[in-house]
């Protein structure tokens, strides 16, 4: 699959339809043709490492910054040429807090209802609403300094459906939370959609994709390199994955070009358990795979098979892991913070 195939639900309208994005800072080409299409009542997973093009599509989307070629448009307003209409339909959260630390929860939501043109009494029971929605009514007049990164992150998505947006741009919401925090968000995140809104997520959690996303865009050097549900994406690289563990950590590379010799496949090696991966289609010949590891005399540790995973859809389609960062340099987010400025102005 590639992002020339693209597809989505059949006989529902295009919350979001972006044809060759271009994005370039100097001589970093941060988004390089990306085309995507996102059903309303969905939620579209873009995942990627950073510095990826992520945050840059989504800026583009949302108008905060302008694109260099091609072209998108929200609900069918096109984001360059409408982007007046295109921000009453949109709400966006970034990955850090854009609130203001030195005042409570309920004064920061009612500066916001009140900005949006929200009546003094409006603006007390909508902040009231939110807090409680986002269970954070207990801590609604403590100062923000005293909130934990999970509560503001919370406060700060409760800041952006004040105007009950029908699209919600969630850039990487859960970076930095523990565990127990990041389930709340995603709960909080389905029931936005149950609600009837539609959601774009980018993310470097793999699990996170997983567990949200109806469809899922893998953006990799400012590209899309491919698309599709969870289980199409898995089944891109095969219908189940073989795992293997040597004793020896020295003997790793040689069993991994075993591994592709025998089954003439590509593998992969997650550094970390020190594992070999590979999809597997003909199960006989993971037999001979094991008799030929005998014979050059490399014992297992570990051998599974299991379905395969996002991991090893990202690997095998990037050949590097998510987490690897490709970040910007500080000079180019400075270009990217300038040109925004300028576009606004």
């Amino acid at each position: 699959m590639n992002q020339n195939s693209i597809t989505g639900p059949h006989n529902e309208s295009w919350a979001i339809e972006a044809h060759g994005l271009v994005k370039t800072f100097g001589e970093n080409r941060a988004v390089d043709g990306v085309n995507l299409k996102v059903g309303t009542g969905t939620i579209y997973g873009v995942l990627g490492p950073n510095g990826a093009g992520k945050t840059t599509t989504i800026r583009m989307l949302a108008t905060l910054l302008r694109p260099d070629a091609g072209s998108a448009s929200i609900f069918g307003h096109d984001v360059v040429k409408e982007p007046q209409i295109v921000r009453q339909l949109i709400g966006v959260t970034g990955q850090y807090a854009s609130v203001d630390e030195s005042l409570s929860a309920t004064e920061n939501l009612v500066i916001f209802s009140r900005l949006l043109g929200l009546g003094r009494a409006e603006a007390r029971h909508k902040a009231a609403e939110l807090l409680e929605e986002f269970g954070l009514t207990e801590a609604a007049k403590r100062p923000l300094k005293h909130f934990s990164g999970g509560m503001r992150r919370r406060l700060d998505l409760a800041a952006s459906l004040i105007a009950q947006p029908p699209l919600i741009f969630l850039d990487e919401p859960t970076t930095g939370l523990d565990p127990r925090t990041r389930n709340q968000m995603w709960d909080t995140i389905r029931r936005l959609v149950k609600s009837g809104s539609t959601v774009l997520l980018t993310t470097q959690y793999l699990e996170e994709a997983d567990q949200l996303a109806d469809r899922i865009a893998v953006i990799d050097h400012g590209r899309v390199v491919a698309e599709g549900t969870v289980d199409e994406l898995k089944a891109s690289v095969g219908n189940s994955s073989l795992q293997l563990r040597v004793q020896n950590p020295q003997d790793v590379e040689m069993a991994r070009r075993m591994v592709e010799q025998v089954l003439k496949v590509q593998s992969n090696i997650l550094a970390e358990a020190e594992k070999i991966t590979a999809p597997m289609g003909n199960v006989h010949q993971v037999t001979d795979l094991l008799i030929a590891l005998r014979e050059a005399g490399i014992p297992l540790a570990e051998m599974s098979v299991q379905k395969p995973t996002l991991d090893e859809v990202f690997l095998t389609i990037t050949g590097h892991g998510v987490q690897e960062d490709a970040a910007l340099t500080p000079n180019e987010s400075n270009k990217v913070e300038g040109q925004k400025h300028e576009y606004f102005n």
